[in-house]
Order: structure tokens, then sequence, then C-alpha cells
């Protein structure tokens, strides 16, 4: 299989928020912004692997700011690290100023994605080689958060998780 580099895999999806998609305080609803940033995360799976993939898990989302109504918000994906059958797809989401049309980070999150085969079983993906310096930076620390996720679920001895060991020695 063919070494892919993270820029192959990058997704961006633009909108406008609606009033239909506001909370009470005309802000994004939560919800809304993790189906926009599943949406993008699993085309970002789907180009890097070429294959059916769907969501295993959503590691970390941070709402850090909110989305105001009538925003034009941009979420931006792409493969961050890929494992044997699974890949860890970093999401970043960026509201526009209507004025300026500065953009700032809103929110971040991390999800996993499969890639499977049309029975739905596992099917291998291709590694990554990641190119800029922010790549290398979220390549490294895709392998922690994986065996940290391991080791929680007990599916991984703590002496086993080579890079978390390398955290505290």
């Amino acid at each position: 299989m063919q070494v892919k580099h993270p820029s192959d895999s990058i997704t961006t999806l633009t909108d406008v928020v609606l009033p239909g998609e506001t909370n009470p305080l005309n802000n994004l609803f939560g919800g809304e912004l993790l189906a926009r940033m599943d949406r993008a995360a699993s085309i970002s799976a789907r180009r890097h692997s070429r294959r059916i993939c769907v969501t295993a898990s959503v590691n970390h989302v941070a709402f850090n700011k909110a989305i105001p109504l009538g925003s034009v918000v941009t979420v931006e994906s792409k493969v961050s690290r890929a494992f044997n059958t699974s890949m860890e797809i970093y999401i970043d989401v960026w509201i526009e100023d209507r004025e300026s049309g500065n953009k700032t980070k809103a929110n971040e999150a991390i999800y996993t994605f499969v890639a499977v085969d049309e029975t739905g079983n596992p099917v291998p993906v291709p590694q990554i080689e990641p190119q800029t310096e922010l790549e290398k930076q979220r390549f490294d620390a895709a392998l922690r958060r994986k065996q940290l996720s391991l080791v929680l679920a007990g599916k991984m001895k703590p002496h086993d998780a080579t890079e978390l060991k390398a955290l505290f020695v």
C-alpha cells in the first residue's frame, strides 16, 4: 500500500449558522457542530483509505468559543495518523469575521474512524507520512492518545504503553 500524506485527506466544509441550528442564546448547538465535524472527518477518512469508513470514537472535543447565529463556520479535517485499520482525524473549526474576513479558531476535535469492507469487517489502510511541523506534532501525539485509550479500556497493560512511559521517564 502506498504511503499517503495528511494533505491527501484534507476536507473543508463551510456553511452559515441558521436560526434552526441555534440554542436559546442564539449560538450553534453543540450537537450540530458535532455532526458537521463528523461529516468532514468521514470524508477525510474516505479520501485517505478509499474505503467505507465508520466513526469508531470521538476522542476529544473542545468547545472553546461560541459560534453565533449568522456566523460563517469552516470545518477543516485531515488524517493525523493511520494505524492498522483505523485513522485518527484532527478537526479544526474556524469562524469568519463578517466584516474583515479574518478567521478565528473556535473549536477542535479528534475523531477515530475505521475502514471497513462491504460486510463491515475492518480492512487495512495506507500509512501516513506527515510533512509540516504541525502534522508531525499531531502524528506523534496520536500514538500517545491511542495508547492512553487502550490502557484506559483495559486493552493494553500500562507497562506496554511505551509512548506514555516516555513522557514520565
